[in-house]
Formats: structure tokens, C-alpha cells, sequence
């Protein structure tokens, strides 16, 4: 039987925008006993990341990088023809957690597992993607704090302050609002209200 017209004109849609989805890079690491023992991360070309720590985590978080960060990290996948080839080093090492790196434009899909690599690119792309997963759980811990246990807020600002001094705070703009949150509520500890104020100073007004 013939499909009637309405059907196709959304198979047709759906086939349509499934072709024009942006491309997007894939990270993951999974390594039993680390805390996480699973993390996820993707990236789109305009920067929208999702975070999660389980494949199956239809919760994830999201946030976005700046548009240049996201052309540096898309701009080092180009420097690795896009996990077309190898990357794992024959060194012999310690096993720091089963890799994988996946690009997705359409439908090309190359991916690439490894251990360890000595390809610079490779070290400087999972470099990125792990410092924004600890961005994200960055966020995922001053957020529960919060909510749960003011008296933990100072203490998950450190660790944001630390991770800023060090430059391994990715996508920082995503903190301002529960920040701001924090700082014009009196019923957080003074110490903590002055380190969140202090944190979204330097958010706002970036040192050259």
C-alpha cells in the first residue's frame, strides 16, 4: 500500500535535518575505580557541550565555549585528519583509562580508542576535553552544595578558584548565574559570598 503523502513529507523532513545536523566531536574515558569512573563529553562547532557520566544519562549537563575555544579544539581534531588513523603510543605504560575520540559530520563517522598517545595534538585535544568535564563537575558539585550543604559552598569555590588560577576552568561564564545567586544571598556564610564575588569579578573582567 502506497504511503500517504503526509508520512513521506516527514520521513523526507526527518532524513533532511538528520543530514544537516553540525558536526560534532565525541570524548569519552572509562576507567572502573576513578571517580568518575565514566565521563562523556561532546562538542558541537558552536560550541554547545554536553557532560555526562553514563552513556545512558539522558540528563546531561550543558553548557557552551566561546567561539574560539571551540575553533581550537575543532582546529586540533583537523591536526589528527579526524581519527582516521592511529594514535595509540607501542610505549609500554600504566593504563590511564580506555579513550575514545569520534567525529560525526553526516554520515561520516571515524573514531579512534586509545590508552596513551605521544601525538601532541591528541595529548592537547584530551587535555580540553577533560578540562571541561572537570568544569562541569566543577559546577554539578557547587550546585549540589547550594542546594544541600551551604556549609560545603566555600569549599567547591576553592576548588573553581584553584582550577581558574591554574587555567584549567573551561566555558567559565557558565558559573555567573549561580554564582550571582550565591552572592546576594545572606544566608550563606560571609567567606563564601566574598570568594563567589570574587570569582565572578575575574569571570567578568578576564586579567589580558
Amino acid at each position: 500500500m502506497p504511503r500517504p503523502y503526509w508520512v513521506s513529507l516527514i520521513l523526507l523532513l526527518a532524513g533532511s535535518f538528520g543530514a544537516s545536523a553540525a558536526p560534532g566531536l565525541f570524548y569519552s574515558r572509562s576507567f572502573p575505580g576513578s571517580a568518575p569512573a565514566y565521563l562523556q563529553v561532546t562538542l558541537d562547532r558552536g560550541g554547545n557541550v554536553e557532560y555526562r557520566e553514563a552513556p545512558d544519562d539522558d540528563n546531561p549537563l550543558s553548557f557552551r565555549l566561546s567561539d574560539a575555544d571551540a575553533a581550537e579544539v575543532f582546529a586540533l581534531a583537523a591536526k589528527l585528519d579526524y581519527f582516521k588513523r592511529p594514535i595509540e603510543s607501542p610505549a609500554k605504560v600504566a593504563f590511564t583509562g580506555a579513550k575514545t575520540f569520534r567525529y560525526e559530520d553526516g554520515s561520516q563517522k571515524n573514531e579512534v580508542k586509545f590508552n596513551f598517545t605521544e601525538d601532541l595534538s591528541a595529548r592537547a585535544l584530551t587535555d580540553w576535553f577533560e578540562r571541561m568535564g572537570e568544569a562541569a563537575r566543577d559546577y554539578i558539585d557547587l550546585e549540589r552544595t547550594a542546594k544541600y550543604d551551604k556549609l560545603g559552598v566555600l569549599d567547591a569555590l576553592m576548588r573553581i578558584e584553584s582550577d581558574m588560577s591554574r587555567k584549567q576552568l573551561a566555558a567559565p561564564d557558565q558559573y555567573l548565574p549561580l554564582l550571582d545567586r550565591i552572592i546576594e544571598n545572606e544566608s550563606y556564610m560571609n567567606a563564601a559570598r566574598e570568594r563567589a564575588s570574587r570569582i565572578a569579578a575575574a569571570i567578568r573582567n578576564p586579567k589580558p
